[in-house]
């Protein structure tokens, strides 16, 4: 099986939430598979307490419920942890670029712990599988590597198989370059400027809204023409690092003004 050509560490993640709501849920469980440019790994998983109530239906489905969270540390308790061992490190996940990473940055802020995408870039192994088999996880595992995914739902073994997957997928597709840039920019559908997708880049490296009444407009603009968009939006129910990149991108216009 072909090993990863990292020049830096990259880190595969999972998360078991409360729901599927970006800027509401919470993490319940959380696996972290970090790979070493010199192929050493290392790897965590907690169980976290969400503060808020395991819906039934969630519980369903990765078996966490309410009492075996209750003594388990907040992720407000475990933010630094997890900010320290992610630290300047490429990420992966499985449907990580649309669910995990933007569940892990509001997270983090809501903690008081910063989050940002600078200087690393992210892997969907997800969106390669789906351009190359359209299938599912388990199926995938099953697919690439020949095994059948144990203990499905459980944070720590969807991150041991999507590494696996990848590792597979590299060996099986002479297309795909070993190369976590190269790889992020292949398993990305569009060029966000958010994680959750409110904000996306134009063809001219332009932000633009993906929603709303100002739907495929530039931000710059919108917020010059419509002052209190960006206070409407500050005070609605959007994730907190879509605020935070709104905030950049008006303090840049301002600045720009300036000079």
């Amino acid at each position: 099986m072909a090993s990863l050509n990292l020049k830096k560490p990259v880190v595969f993640f999972d998360l078991e939430t409360t729901g599927i709501n970006i800027a509401n849920d919470r993490i319940v469980e959380i696996a972290i598979l970090k790979v070493h440019p010199n192929g050493n790994k290392e790897s965590r998983t907690w169980l976290v307490n969400p503060e808020i109530e395991i819906p039934k239906e969630a519980s369903d489905i990765h078996g966490i419920t309410n009492e075996k969270v209750v003594t388990e540390p907040t992720f407000k308790e475990l933010a630094n942890e997890v900010s320290d061992l992610t630290k300047n490190c490429d990420l992966a996940g499985f449907n990580s670029n649309r669910f995990d990473i933007p569940l892990l940055a509001e997270e983090m802020l809501r903690a008081g712990v910063d989050f940002d995408m600078r200087n690393r870039v992210a892997v969907d192994v997800q969106v390669i599988f789906h351009k190359k088999e359209q299938r599912t996880l388990g199926a995938g595992y099953k697919f690439y590597c020949g095994k059948d995914l144990e203990k499905a739902h459980s944070a720590q073994a969807d991150t041991d198989a999507t590494y696996e997957i990848l590792l597979a997928q590299l060996d099986k597709y002479d297309d795909l370059e070993n190369d976590i840039k190269s790889l992020s920019e292949y398993s990305t559908h569009q060029k966000r400027a958010d994680f959750a997708g409110f904000l996306v880049f134009d063809d001219e490296e332009d932000e633009i809204f993906t929603f709303g009444k100002y739907k495929g407009k530039k931000v710059t603009e919108v917020l010059e023409k419509d002052q209190g968009y960006y206070g409407w939006i500050q005070k609605s129910d959007f994730p907190l690092y879509t605020k935070k990149v709104l905030t950049a991108i008006k303090l840049r216009s301002f600045n720009n003004k300036l000079f």
